[in-house]
This record gives C-alpha cells, sequence and structure tokens, in this order.
C-alpha cells in the first residue's frame, strides 16, 4: 500500500479502497501455537515508493488464562470479552518507507522522506463466534537503528533494481511506541461451513503514539468456499485489519476479499518526521490510497 504525500495543514483523513486476491487456508492451527509471516513489497506491483517494504514475524499462542499486566489492562476495557482464556502474540518486525525519487541524495521537500521502522509487538486477543477484540504495545525504533536503509539497498541489489541515493537524509533516531485497539465483528453470515458462504465484517481501531496516532473504521467481505471461521488475511500495520491465525471448516477452504478502510490521522512519525528533533517532513492533506492485490 502506498500513500503519496502532498502540501496541506491540518489532520489527514484517508480513505482505503481494495482488491486482495485469493486466500487458501490450512486446517486448526495446533495447539502449540503458530507462526505467521507476512512480506509485502511494492515491486510485486511495478512500483518503487513510498510504503515500499514491509516485514514482520509473530508467534501466537494457543488459548492460555489471563495474565500478566497487557491482559489485566485489556480486561480493563469495557468492550473487551471477559473471557478466562486470551491468545497472546509476539512480533518483530521492520517497515520502509521511501520517495518517489530515489536518485536524488536528497528528496524534494514535497516528497516523503526516506525512513524506517524497527519494532518489537507484544499483543493480547479474544475472540467470540462474533467478535474479536485485540490489545497491542509496540516497542521500536525509527530512523538509522532500524537498519531499514542496509535493508532496502541489499533487497535491490537481489533484484537488479534502482539503488536508493537518499537515506543519508532519513528521520533521525528516535525509540518508538505506541498502543493500539482493534475491534471487529461479524455483521453477517451466510451459507453453509462446507459449502459457499459470504460474509461482511466491519472493524473499528485506534492507536496513540509517536509513530501513528489514528483512528479506523473499515469493512470487509469475503466470498469463498468452506468459508473459514477467521477474520481475513493478516496484514501489517498501518494497514486493514485482518487475521493473525487462518482457522478453515475442512482440510482446505478458499476465499475472494474486498476491504474498505477511513483513516483519520493525527500524527504520522514517516509524514511529519522527528517527535522531538528536526528532520524531512511534508505536510499531509485527506487523500486517496489503494491497496494492492495480494495473493495468500
Amino acid at each position: 500500500m502506498a500513500t503519496r504525500p502532498r502540501k496541506a495543514l491540518g489532520r489527514t483523513v484517508g480513505l482505503l479502497t481494495g482488491l486482495a486476491g485469493i486466500c487458501a487456508v490450512a486446517a486448526e492451527p495446533p495447539e502449540r501455537g503458530i507462526l505467521v509471516i507476512n512480506y509485502e513489497n511494492d515491486l510485486f506491483a511495478g512500483e518503487d515508493r513510498y510504503y515500499t517494504n514491509g516485514f514482520r514475524a509473530t508467534w501466537i499462542t494457543p488459548p492460555r488464562p489471563r495474565r500478566g499486566r497487557i491482559a489485566t489492562t485489556a480486561s480493563a476495557i469495557p468492550a473487551f470479552p471477559a473471557h478466562d482464556t486470551v491468545r497472546y502474540s509476539y512480533s518483530v518486525g521492520q517497515n520502509i518507507y521511501t520517495p518517489e525519487d530515489l536518485n536524488s541524495s536528497i528528496p524534494p521537500p514535497d516528497d516523503r522522506p526516506y525512513a524506517g521502522w524497527l519494532y518489537f509487538n507484544l499483543g493480547v486477543g479474544a475472540k467470540t463466534a462474533h467478535r474479536l477484540d485485540r490489545l497491542q504495545l509496540s516497542l521500536g525504533v525509527v530512523g538509522p537503528a532500524s537498519h531499514a536503509g542496509n535493508t532496502q539497498r541489499e533487497m535491490h541489489r537481489l533484484a537488479n533494481a534502482t539503488l536508493p541515493q537518499g537515506w543519508n537524509s532519513e528521520l533521525r533516531n528516535e525509540p518508538a511506541v505506541m498502543v493500539s485497539y482493534e475491534h471487529q465483528w461479524r455483521l453477517l453470515k451466510l451459507g453453509q461451513d462446507q459449502g459457499w458462504g459470504f460474509e461482511m465484517s466491519p472493524s473499528a481501531s485506534a492507536a496513540v503514539g509517536n509513530v501513528f496516532t489514528q483512528a479506523n473504521l473499515g469493512l470487509t467481505l469475503r466470498f469463498g468456499e468452506a468459508l473459514p471461521y477467521d477474520w481475513g488475511p493478516p496484514r501489517i500495520t498501518p494497514t486493514l485489519s485482518g487475521s493473525g491465525v487462518f482457522t478453515a471448516a475442512d482440510d482446505f477452504g478458499w476465499y475472494i476479499f474486498v476491504s474498505a478502510d477511513g483513516r483519520v490521522v493525527a500524527h504520522n512519525i514517516f509524514l511529519d518526521g522527528n517527535t522531538f528533533r528536526d528532520s524531512p517532513s511534508v505536510d499531509k492533506k485527506p487523500s486517496w490510497e489503494s491497496c494492492k492485490l495480494a495473493v495468500h
């Protein structure tokens, strides 16, 4: 997913729409937990700009008793399901952002600055048949310590793509802290578990921190055969909602999904620049954004 920054003042309102391919789904995850790997790169869509690369590895535990501060905090949220068991998630990831012009050592003032984000996420989630709630704490770093420049240069050498020339102008090092909460629910589900099915799932989320401070409202439509009773494919922050675990009603299931997401952004460090130091930045403007075709 790519966002072109343009000059404007005030908050940003983004509307995300898109078609995201076909999902092949495995059976119920084993009780020992599951490892989920996400990789996104705009080179797959023939582009090389803005949000250009994302990687995340997540370990999701089997259901466990509530314990620890993050679970206690989640229990204090009125909307969070009052379950005795929850699933914990542990993620490590890296996001890379670049301007459209990769040949200039200093990007134009109206183009997105170079930036990288290396993070660790600790999350807790609870679900019922009709809803999913997740609370997540993200800790990491933005700037050269994220090693985003090294990652992108090596990836471009392997792909024989244009080498970016402006990483010396990237955002400065800054600790990155963010807390986010997400709520998804099933508004409509039609069809049989073993046959054709259709599902409509709205979502609402919010994040507060020096990386993103924003609120989202979204909707996902799914249609397929042996429609799995999960919450859609996993995707990398700050894009659309999705499930961390695939669960299927049969040995094999597939579906096509369409998602739309409206986002109000008060702060985005990758556009606004460093919080406590002078750095490259660009003014925000209400914009339309599109999701790329994805296959899972």
